[in-house]
């Protein structure tokens, strides 16, 4: 990482167990499937997670946290072709408008030139009348993983792992305020100072300004 420490998640798990730390968190995937499974949208993107550009293949889901007794829910939006998160809502009901938010925040980001497609599992927000209406308004692809194979969905899923071994289990958080707060910080470190081997030691934004620059 930029600071200088190279620390596997696994070790952290190790030292955690021998000196009696427990995670305050839980975080669990968020099953949302209703409807016609199936009926939607095809899987387009067919585990093809390579992007050749920003704004071309961009991946979500949903993922729950139980926090002080309550629940909070987590939908981000992250494009493959640098492992960014372009933006995330939060917050206590799994309802659409989670969703809906997100989309709009997201969309901000897009250029006339940008041909996209969304992929997603088939939770019931994706397959809302009112979702597949924004991105046909936009001109957008939309991609849906098989019922039940998270390996679809695998990039996304693997950001959540991340942000569980790197931010839930080594923090502890005073109140949900708190926590909305650190997460943010944390999505900004993730965006801006984590490096990633696949990119050239880079992180997200690092690349993605640096391919922007010698285009």
């Amino acid at each position: 990482m930029n600071r200088g420490h190279h620390v596997n998640h696994k070790k952290v798990q190790r030292l955690m167990k021998v000196l009696g730390l427990k995670c305050l968190i839980r975080m669990k995937k968020y099953r949302s499937y209703k409807g016609e499974v199936g009926k939607i949208a095809p899987n387009i993107l067919e585990r093809d997670f390579n992007a050749e550009k920003p704004n071309e293949k961009w991946v979500t889901d949903i993922t729950e946290f139980k926090l002080f007794g309550e629940k909070l829910y987590l939908s981000p939006m992250l494009d493959l072709y640098n492992g960014e998160i372009i933006t995330y809502t939060i917050g206590s009901r799994p309802v659409y408008s989670l969703v809906s938010k997100m989309l709009d925040q997201a969309f901000k980001h897009l250029t006339d030139k940008d041909e996209l497609l969304i992929h997603s599992d088939q939770g019931w927000h994706y397959q809302m009348k009112q979702y597949r209406h924004a991105l046909e308004k936009r001109g957008i692809k939309q991609s849906m993983s098989r019922k039940g194979n998270c390996y679809d969905n695998a990039v996304i899923e693997s950001f959540f792992g991340i942000m569980k071994s790197e931010f839930l289990y080594v923090n502890e958080f005073e109140s949900i305020v708190h926590f909305k707060q650190e997460l943010s910080k944390y999505i900004d470190y993730y965006n801006h100072k984590r490096i990633k081997a696949k990119l050239k030691g880079m992180s997200p934004v690092q690349y993605r300004t640096h391919a922007q620059q010698v285009a």
